[in-house]
């Protein structure tokens, strides 16, 4: 009782400090669809099922707000079937590295700690396939076993669509953790997250609906060791009223009422989105 009291106070004394107006990112835009390294990855043949969602994803333009450039390292925290994937190993480019991250295994249990603990075997081949670069080249961790010599040396990690599982599963606090420690001292840590309104109820917004408030997302991550320098509209969708009885799989890709309304929801399109950057606090 007396952790989860002071981690409410930890989350109200973050909460309070958002600043009014954001110190500039410390690197200015990097990629947009008019790279021609970017355009070339999105471009990708390997892409060709993914593109219908570039509408809703803004990949170019999300990447370039996370100030990711060819040559860096980025590690993708939970990259599932690889839509980022496909766009970031070509484009990072031979002088750049794409790691792939899970949870670690704390605070897991069951089916879900066996399919995280054989995340870094499965994942490298899999990768590999999608884009046909060797598996060698593509690492795989779960959080709680990074290799020392990785540590600091990670130039941008990604969490999309994630957090709102982080929180109520109890991968939070580790985690963040471990991927403050990856990050080299002028990391940064870009998050994309489906948008509660902001009078959301608590009952709606604590992750199981899939939507999180932007408030409390930004204070989450500041009590764990980060400061916000940036927002971005670029994944916002007005047309979401981000009230719906099953959550966010509501709207596309999942479509949970499968065929009721399906016009409906389709023309609304995937969900209002908070895209948000965070740096190390020292």
């Amino acid at each position: 009782m007396r952790k989860a009291a002071l981690f409410s106070a930890l989350l109200l004394a973050a909460a309070a400090s958002v600043p009014a107006v954001l110190h500039a990112a410390p690197e200015g835009p990097a990629a947009t669809a008019a790279d021609p390294a970017m355009a070339t990855a999105l471009a990708d043949p390997r892409r060709d099922k993914d593109r219908v969602r570039d509408a809703f994803r803004h990949p170019a333009e999300t990447l370039a707000f996370f100030r990711i450039k060819p040559g860096m390292t980025v590690a993708d925290y939970m990259p599932s079937s690889g839509w980022y994937t496909r766009i970031l190993v070509p484009y990072l480019g031979e002088k750049g590295q794409y790691i792939g991250i899970t949870a670690g295994l704390a605070a897991a249990s069951g089916d879900t700690r066996t399919r995280l603990a054989a995340f870094p075997a499965q994942f490298p081949p899999k990768a590999a396939s999608w884009t046909g670069v060797p598996e060698a080249r593509i690492p795989a961790y779960t959080l709680d076993a990074i290799p020392p010599e990785r540590k600091g040396t990670v130039d941008r990690v990604m969490i999309m669509r994630e957090v709102h599982n982080m929180w109520p599963d109890g991968y939070l606090f580790n985690d963040l953790a471990a991927i403050r420690s990856l990050l080299k001292d002028d990391g940064l840590l870009g998050i994309e997250e489906h948008r509660a309104k902001a009078d959301a109820p608590a009952s709606y917004t604590q992750g199981t609906m899939g939507y999180m408030r932007e408030a409390d997302v930004i204070a989450l991550i500041e009590a764990h060791g980060f400061r916000l320098v940036g927002k971005s509209e670029v994944n916002a969708n007005p047309k979401d009223t981000a009230n719906w009885p099953d959550g966010v799989w509501t709207l596309p890709p999942v479509l949970t009422l499968k065929d009721k309304d399906r016009a409906k929801y389709e023309a609304i399109g995937e969900s209002d989105r908070m895209t948000l950057l965070f740096a190390k606090r020292p």
